[in-house]
């Protein structure tokens, strides 16, 4: 057994496609189904089950994968250790926002290739916003991912990076859009465009409506924030975002609320991250809060 075999393993798992997994590791895809027959022969065990619909995990697959992940992480550390005064190599993997309007992400991962060039980064969002990046730093999928849940993650480090007031975003002629603030409580019988559960801007906006005794109806979900203010101008409903992640749209008008409700961003990482994901979280925190 060696260390590349467990990393085509985590790869498989991580992706549940050969070619995608072949593609990440930057191997032919023969070599990668190699690999993982190999190790099931050694382990003497199925990690994973290839059918017509699709690559599976095993229950053993399951088992061993953490173990996997922890061994790869092992050979990572102890690399850096024997290389302690070295310059950083080695990948990190970033869940991002793709939204942040008042955030130079490009800005400050170019400044972090100048500082450390032998470290390559992997940047992408999660189609479940920070419920999935939250899940896949746990799970090791990811380094460091960007994080705006209104609770803690207590078995994770967090770096708070920037606080962000909501702001509501109403068509223009709407029978509000002529105050000078508006309250959470007068948008409740609204229709709501907002992005899908599991997003920590719709979190937080939901628990300030239920510490009011409140509820809302969200019958449009999007992915993607920014195009938000675009379906509140297409008469699709009402919405409330973070002032850091609107993209303004002809045809709406943003509004403060009379009562101030904040989201927090931050950014997340796996206990004893590695050097070059401590030097990346130094960054967005020398970056972002200080911004």
């Amino acid at each position: 057994m060696d260390t590349r075999q467990l990393e085509y393993l985590v790869a498989v798992a991580d992706e549940l496609n050969f070619t995608r997994a072949a593609a990440r590791v930057f191997a032919a895809q023969s070599t990668v189904s190699a690999g993982i027959r190999s190790l099931e022969t050694e382990l003497g065990a199925t990690l994973f089950e290839r059918d017509a619909h699709g690559v599976r995990l095993t229950e053993a697959g399951r088992s061993v994968l953490p173990e996997a992940r922890g061994a790869i992480e092992a050979v990572e550390r102890m690399r850096e250790l024997t290389d302690e005064h070295g310059p950083l190599r080695g990948t990190v993997r970033v869940g991002i926002f793709t939204n942040l309007t008042t955030v130079d992400l490009p800005g400050i991962m170019g400044e972090f290739h100048r500082r450390h060039p032998y470290v390559d980064l992997r940047l992408g969002p999660s189609p479940s916003g920070s419920t999935g990046l939250v899940e896949d730093v746990r799970q090791g999928r990811l380094d460091i991912a960007f994080h705006g849940l209104p609770d803690a993650v207590p078995d994770l480090v967090t770096r708070p990076l920037v606080d962000s007031p909501f702001l509501v975003v109403l068509p223009e002629g709407h029978r509000l859009a002529g105050r000078s603030s508006v309250a959470l409580a007068d948008l409740a019988d609204e229709a709501w465009v907002d992005s899908r559960a599991g997003f920590g801007n719709r979190v937080t906006l939901d628990r300030a409506f239920q510490a009011l005794g409140l509820s809302r109806r969200v019958p449009t979900e999007l992915a993607d924030l920014g195009e938000i203010p675009r379906f509140v101008a297409a008469g699709l409903g009402v919405a409330a975002l973070p002032e850091l992640t609107i993209i303004p749209a002809a045809g709406t008008v943003l509004r403060p609320l009379s009562r101030p409700v904040d989201w927090r961003l931050s950014a997340i990482a796996r206990k004893r991250p590695g050097r070059a994901a401590e030097a990346l979280l130094d960054l967005l925190t020398e970056r972002i809060g200080s911004s």
